[in-house]
C-alpha cells in the first residue's frame, strides 16, 4: 500500500481501485499516470496497492507534517483541529488526511 502523496507516474496497481461505495475507478495492471492521482483525490482514495518494488508505506502512518513548523504552534493548530472536526471520526482516512492537512497549514500559517 502506498500513499498517494508517495506515488510516482509509471507504477502499475496490484489491485483495482475503488471509491468508498465499492465502484472501480482504475483496474488492477493499469500504470499510473498524474492525471490519475487528481482522479483519486478526487474520489477521497487516499492509498493504493502497487506492484513490483515501490516503497511501501505503513497505512497508519499518516504522511509527515512539515518539520519546520514549531511543536508549540503545532500542538495548538492540532488542538484547533480537533474542535473544529469534533463531529466526525478521526479514524477515518479521509477525516485523518484532512485533518493532518489542515493541522499543518494552520500551524504555517501562525508561524
Amino acid at each position: 500500500m502506498v500513499h498517494i502523496d508517495n506515488l510516482t507516474p509509471g507504477m502499475v496497481l496490484s489491485r483495482n481501485v475503488c471509491d468508498r461505495s465499492g465502484r472501480m475507478l482504475l483496474p488492477a495492471g493499469a500504470e499510473l499516470t498524474d492525471k490519475h492521482f487528481s482522479i483519486f483525490r478526487m474520489w477521497g482514495v487516499l492509498e493504493v496497492e502497487v506492484a513490483g518494488d515501490a516503497v511501501v508505506e505503513d497505512a497508519e502512518t499518516p504522511a509527515p507534517l512539515n518539520l519546520e513548523i514549531d511543536p508549540e504552534r503545532l500542538a495548538e493548530a492540532r488542538a484547533e483541529m480537533e474542535r473544529l472536526f469534533i463531529y466526525n471520526d478521526p479514524e477515518h482516512p479521509a477525516i485523518k488526511e484532512l485533518m493532518r492537512i489542515c493541522t499543518e497549514r494552520r500551524a504555517t500559517r501562525a508561524a
